[in-house]
């Protein structure tokens, strides 16, 4: 057996008698506050030949890897796992923490020691219905899936989880609904993480032209899935923009993914809850697919217009250039019908734009539509 790591950042209750060393987290807020974050790190055990099946499971047409198996696995073990959670000292001091000292700092600081060494980071938020062992497993078969597709050569991928407290119920009506409501209330949360990291980042580029601070070079992607897009909506409105002061939001992320998205699907379209998503990253990318179920139960539970993770953009002309859609329709079926961010094909095209490559490589598994930022796998 040999172990692995996961950073991670929640709004979750720990459960067990030590907040800092728990031995996992519920499905309800944390105790302090749906604001309140707990950041910390994970170790789990794993089986390194089970985990290669599961990479190099073939498909028809030879493609390969099974990321939905890979992330039940995860999910099994994380239910031994080793968590610790950074001390948060605010409570504990009479005037302002020393930045230094935040919990937030100590992972972006591990995080930055993670980049050092040739490797992104993907920020990753799971969707509705999820576990806290999901979750972790989820993050975990991502990093795996995506580290596949790279040479030796290639960068590294680290994944870091925020996790919100998704149920993981199993009646998907009466689960979607509720976590519809705990996304919406986690969203200032998000927000909060991601002024966190705007923050330090500003920092650390004025002490590395003071001398004091190297960058990495490396880059930062996130990946939303599901209903952590209506989590990211959410985080944008009543979070982010806000605390902008009018100007153009923060750009931190070299690529966002936009992964089966439970939202309205003209919601980046100028004017929209989401339109300016682009100020944040170099690309957006929108994976689709008009034969998800899960997209379905959203679209009719709600009474709603169609999901944007279902037949993509209601008018692509009218989103920023930086937005790109692609079609996933015609290659998943079955059982990957709402997670093929983790299967074979899509989850290398996702690898692909985080290596750099051009949309339209013929090392891609996809065509251009007739309209241009528009693309169908193939």
């Amino acid at each position: 057996m040999k172990n692995t790591k996961l950073f991670f950042a929640t709004n979750r209750n720990h459960e067990g008698n030590d907040q800092w060393k728990p031995t996992r987290y519920g499905k309800e807020f944390s105790a302090d506050g749906r604001e309140n974050l707990r950041f910390g790190e994970l170790e789990i055990d794993y089986d390194p030949p089970k985990v290669q099946q599961y990479l190099d499971k073939e498909f028809e047409n030879g493609r390969i890897g099974d990321g939905e198996k890979l992330s039940e696995y995860f999910a099994k073990q994380a239910e031994n796992t080793t968590i610790s959670a950074f001390e948060d000292l605010t409570s504990q001091v009479e005037k302002q923490l020393e930045v230094e000292k935040n919990s937030s700092t100590r992972l972006f600081k591990s995080l930055k020691d993670v980049m050092m060494n040739a490797a992104d980071v993907v920020i990753y938020i799971h969707g509705y219905s999820v576990s806290w062992e999901d979750a972790v497993g989820g993050a975990l078969a991502l990093e795996f899936m995506l580290n596949s597709h790279r040479s030796d050569s290639e960068k590294n991928i680290a994944v870091v989880l925020f996790s919100w407290p998704s149920n993981g119920s199993k009646m998907p009506f009466a689960a979607y609904h509720s976590d519809r409501e705990d996304a919406r209330d986690s969203a200032k949360a998000l927000g909060r993480a991601f002024l966190k990291l705007k923050d330090y980042l500003a920092a650390l580029q004025t002490e590395a032209l003071k001398g004091n601070e190297v960058l990495c070079n490396q880059e930062i992607h996130l990946l939303c899935h599901s209903m952590g897009n209506y989590l990211l909506k959410n985080a944008l409105k009543n979070k982010i923009i806000r605390y902008s002061g009018g100007h153009a939001l923060p750009k931190m992320f070299k690529n966002i993914f936009l992964c089966a998205p439970d939202v309205k699907d003209d919601v980046l379209e100028s004017g929209n809850e989401m339109s300016q998503l682009h100020e944040m990253a170099s690309k957006i990318t929108v994976y689709f697919n008009d034969g998800d179920l899960a997209m379905e139960i959203s679209k009719y539970s709600k009474h709603s217009n169609e999901r944007l993770g279902h037949t993509g953009s209601a008018h692509p002309s009218l989103v920023h250039n930086k937005v790109h859609q692609v079609d996933c329709s015609p290659l998943i079926h079955g059982i990957a019908e709402h997670s093929y961010y983790l299967w074979a094909t899509v989850n290398k095209d996702i690898w692909q734009s985080i290596a750099g490559l051009r949309f339209d490589s013929e090392d891609r598994h996809r065509r251009r539509d007739a309209q241009s930022r528009e693309w169908v796998m193939t």
